[in-house]
């Protein structure tokens, strides 16, 4: 339980930090004259931290066991969050938001294979209900960036960084299993999982979803303020919509899970993600933003923590590994939507309206890829 606790609050500090590009952007842009494009490469380069923290640290997961992989992460977004507000131009933040981005990959690997291990009874209705707390930690930041802090950026990334600080001792200090001997990497094996359909399937499917969550993160406050929304109330809307979304959906889905399988709760996710996420775009009154955007949030929350359940329990050998490799899949998708969507918007933000459409359109590609994962595991 005193394990379960102590993830609890590293998912908070993940979801805080997955939220902090899209609250400071604007100000950033501001502050620094940065056209879409080059948040598109600011996002892209936070993400190839991702990719390479996710892909790198499954195997020390595996030898070395999870909290190894909590401290590091966590020592990585201390660092990055009181480097920021230090940061003199545009390839400055380049260089932090990519450490930030390692930090936050090695962190969000380790937190859910130390749960896909402790839960593995009930791994999809574990990894939900634990992953709330980052949607916690998600509506957190523009919450307090906009209604406490007066969007002062600086301010916001030294308090996250106390947090991190925090929840560093803590994970010091919390006992945690070591490496599980029958999940221990082998490099000779290594392609037996990682060249299994499944896991591919598993991949692509995160690789279209993270592109999605994490875009609706790093670009909406952007695009409505384009839309002629004022800032702290685009941060709320990016909190108490699909923040609050994310956490209120995944305490809903867990007693679902206990009579639905995991692979139709995901089908009926990238579906009514598809839906939410075209009307979120369409809409432009803030109060019918608002209603959408938190629908947006609510058919997103089981999808990661549910899709990471469905890999732990198809591969019970090196299960760091193949969460790592499924995860590093979703990062590299957001490091292309990233491009994608800042190449379409250009230095036009009105254009981010249209360049989000991409979102929808790989919901859209989610429910194929969920009926061949569907086939794969029968």
């Amino acid at each position: 339980m005193l394990v379960l606790a102590a993830v609890a609050t590293a998912f908070v500090v993940y979801g805080m930090i997955a939220a902090m590009l899209g609250t400071i952007l604007p100000d950033l842009s501001k502050r620094f004259a940065l056209t879409p494009s080059q948040n598109g490469t600011i996002a892209s380069v936070q993400a190839l931290g991702l990719i390479l923290a996710s892909l790198a640290v499954g195997p020390l997961l595996d030898n070395e066991g999870k909290k190894v992989g909590l401290i590091l992460g966590l020592v990585l977004i201390a660092i990055a969050l009181f480097g920021l507000p230090r940061t003199r131009g545009f390839r400055g933040v380049l260089l932090v938001l990519f450490l930030l981005g390692l930090g936050g990959g090695t962190v969000v690997t380790a937190a859910n294979s130390l749960v896909s291990d402790v839960g593995q009874l009930h791994r999809g209705i574990a990894l939900n209900l634990v992953n709330l707390f980052f949607g916690l930690g998600g509506l957190a930041t523009p919450f307090i960036s906009a209604n406490l802090f007066s969007n002062n950026w600086i301010r916001l990334c030294h308090t996250v960084g106390v947090f991190a600080l925090a929840t560093l001792a803590i994970q010091g200090l919390t006992k945690m299993p070591g490496p599980t001997g029958s999940g221990n990497f082998v490099f000779a094996d290594a392609g037996s999982v990682l060249g299994k359909p499944l896991l591919l399937l598993l991949g692509l499917f995160l690789f279209l979803y993270i592109g999605c969550e994490v875009g609706v993160w790093n670009w909406l406050p952007r695009h409505l303020i384009a839309q002629g929304v004022p800032e702290s109330r685009a941060l709320n809307i990016l909190s108490l919509g699909f923040a609050l979304g994310l956490l209120i959906g995944r305490i809903g889905v867990s007693p679902i899970l206990f009579r639905v399988p995991a692979v139709t709760v995901t089908l009926g996710a990238s579906a009514a993600m598809a839906i939410t996420t075209f009307f979120m775009l369409r809409v432009r009154h803030p109060g019918a933003a608002l209603v959408f955007v938190f629908l947006a949030g609510l058919s997103m929350a089981p999808v990661f923590p549910t899709t990471v359940a469905i890999v732990g329990d198809s591969f019970p050998r090196m299960t760091s590994t193949a969460i790592g490799f499924v995860v590093t899949c979703g990062w590299t998708g957001l490091a292309v939507s990233s491009r994608v969507i800042g190449a379409i918007a250009g230095n036009d933000p009105l254009r981010l309206k249209k360049a989000l459409l991409v979102i929808p359109a790989s919901s859209v590609l989610m429910v194929g890829l969920d009926l061949a994962i569907r086939n794969t595991l029968q």
